[in-house]
Formats: C-alpha cells, sequence, structure tokens
C-alpha cells in the first residue's frame, strides 16, 4: 500500500549539504593563507600545521573510541579546528604547543559539551587563548618574512599612538610581508578564501562585512578620520582571519540575521576597545570568544516571528 502522509519532526525542509562537503570548503579556502605562511616564514610552518591537524584528528577519533561513539574524523571539522589554530600560532612555536593546543580543543571545548554542534565557543579560538594565558612568552615570539623589517608586531608598534609608523607598509600589511602568526599576515589570501566560502555558499558576508566595517568606523573616528590608521587596523592582528573564518562559525554564532548583525557589531567594537585601550595590542580572539558567550542570549531576545503566526 502506498503511503500518502508522512508524519515527521522538524525539519521538514532539508538541506543537501553534509559536514564534510561544508568543512571540506573551509579546509580549500584556508589554502591560500596555509600557502602564503610558508612563503614568508619556511618550511616549519608546514610542520606546525601537520602536527595540529593530526593531533585534532587524533583526539576525537580516540574520544569517540572511548565513548563509543561513531568516528567521525573524515567530516574534516577537526582537521579545521586544527588548521584554525595551527594558522593563529607563531612560526616558530614549539612543535609540541600546536599538539598540546589541538588537545584542548577538541578534547575540552568541543567533546566535553557533546561534540559537533554542541561546543558553545570556537575551539581553535580558546585553545589560542589557552596556549596565551599558558606560555605568553613562546605565543608571542615572532619570525619575520625575509627582508622585512625585523621589530615589534604592528599593532604593538602603534599601541597608545594615532600615527602608523613609517617602517610599517600598508600593501606589506595586504600581502603579508609581515611579522605575525601563520596564517593573519596575508589579508590577500584570507580573502581569496573568504570569496570562495561566500560563492559556495558556506559563509554568508553579513558577519565579517559589518564586523570589519565596524572596526573601519571606529578606527577611522578615532584617528582623526586617518585613511591609513583604518587601513592598518583592519589588516593587522589577524582580524580579517578571525572575521570571515572564526566570527561566522554556526554553532557559536546567532541564527538570525538581526541577531548577527549585533554579534558582529559586538566583535567590533570589543577589538576596537581591547587595541585602544586594553593591555593587549590584539584583541580579536578575546572579542570572538566574548561573542560567543553571548549568543545564546542574543538567540534569546532576538527571535524570527513564527512562520503562521501574528505580531503581537
Amino acid at each position: 500500500m502506498e503511503r500518502k502522509l508522512i508524519v515527521t519532526s522538524s525539519p521538514h525542509i532539508r538541506s543537501k549539504e553534509a559536514t564534510d562537503k561544508i568543512m571540506r570548503d573551509v579546509v580549500i579556502a584556508l589554502i591560500p593563507a596555509t600557502l602564503a605562511g610558508m612563503y614568508y616564514f619556511g618550511f616549519q610552518t608546514l610542520i606546525v600545521v601537520l602536527l595540529s591537524v593530526a593531533a585534532a584528528m587524533a583526539t576525537e577519533a580516540i574520544i569517540q573510541n572511548i565513548r563509543k561513539q561513531p568516528i567521525t574524523v573524515m567530516d574534516y571539522s577537526a582537521a579545521v579546528t586544527g588548521l584554525l589554530l595551527a594558522l593563529n600560532l607563531p612560526p616558530e612555536v614549539p612543535f609540541w604547543m600546536p599538539v598540546v593546543g589541538s588537545i584542548f580543543a577538541i578534547a575540552i571545548v568541543k567533546q566535553a559539551f557533546g561534540g559537533l554542534g554542541h561546543n558553545f565557543i570556537n575551539p581553535a579560538l580558546a585553545a589560542r587563548v589557552f596556549l596565551i594565558a599558558s606560555w605568553p612568552v613562546e605565543m608571542t615570539t615572532w619570525k619575520f618574512p625575509v627582508d622585512a623589517v625585523t621589530e615589534a608586531t604592528p599593532l604593538a608598534l602603534i599601541k597608545g599612538s594615532r600615527i602608523v609608523p613609517e617602517s610599517v607598509s600598508i600593501f606589506n600589511l595586504f600581502i603579508g610581508k609581515i611579522g605575525g602568526c601563520i596564517g593573519e599576515v596575508s589579508a590577500l589570501a584570507l580573502l581569496i578564501g573568504g570569496i570562495y566560502l561566500v560563492y559556495r555558499g558556506v559563509i554568508s558576508p553579513r558577519i565579517p562585512l559589518v564586523y570589519l566595517g565596524t572596526v573601519a568606523v571606529l578606527t577611522l573616528i578615532y584617528g582623526g578620520f586617518n585613511f591609513n590608521y583604518m587601513m592598518f587596523h583592519l589588516l593587522a592582528g589577524g582580524l580579517v582571519l578571525g572575521a570571515i573564518f572564526m566570527a561566522t562559525d554556526y554553532v557559536s554564532s546567532p541564527m538570525t540575521v538581526k541577531g548577527q548583525i549585533i554579534y558582529a557589531v559586538g566583535c567590533g567594537l570589543i577589538t576596537v576597545v581591547i587595541r585602544l585601550f586594553g593591555g593587549y595590542p590584539g584583541g580579536v580572539s578575546f572579542s570572538i570568544l566574548f561573542m560567543n558567550v553571548v549568543t545564546p542570549l542574543i538567540d534569546k531576545y532576538v527571535k524570527s516571528n513564527v512562520f503562521g503566526g501574528v505580531k503581537k
């Protein structure tokens, strides 16, 4: 007998997109930044990336095996976490640190809360902050590209000032010929990856654009409408990496359009406050993690109208 009526629980409209396809696209999008890091900082960066990714995938497989759960390392989610963590590390970080960071990201931030889809903050960023708090010297020891001026990182140079140092070229910041973490230095490579993700429909440009736009407006005003000062803050300190690849995390960002705008503005505002008035020259990691924690509150108070319902 033919079944004409099938009753199931929601969701009733399903997408053909699968986790492994989405995560594979994120890995592909991160390839330009990874290659740029290898080009500017040398072969050691490849070892850091491989160790971080391998440790993340191994940790996930071991924990799922212990808990007698299906092994899901081939969905690329653990690989993405490991890769993002590696790109947030200094080029000459000790080889044990990406391993420790990846174990923390997967075991504590992801699996301890139930695995993929249940982590309340971005695992890679949480691991980076954990490493900074535990080993600050190793996490702030920078290698500089060949022919680049060896000095403090750009954000450290401009801390407390509204003048961009002459030694810092906006063009070098854009292409990546500057000191910093492996994946944050080349805004060009990151933008190529971001355009790919938008083209593939993996992310919406909403959060990155609002996040970057908020930082642009605030730094433009604070800098006395100095365009170079604004561009400096947009291109330095991993802002592009965070805005495109980590603030857009499906699990830890709001579900509604209005909520995403509030979330992105909050990320931008906190980033600027930390950079301009805090004791730390960066701010991207802390701002995104803070807004990750606030996301459930945003989702609670910023709701879409129920389909078929009426406004009060």
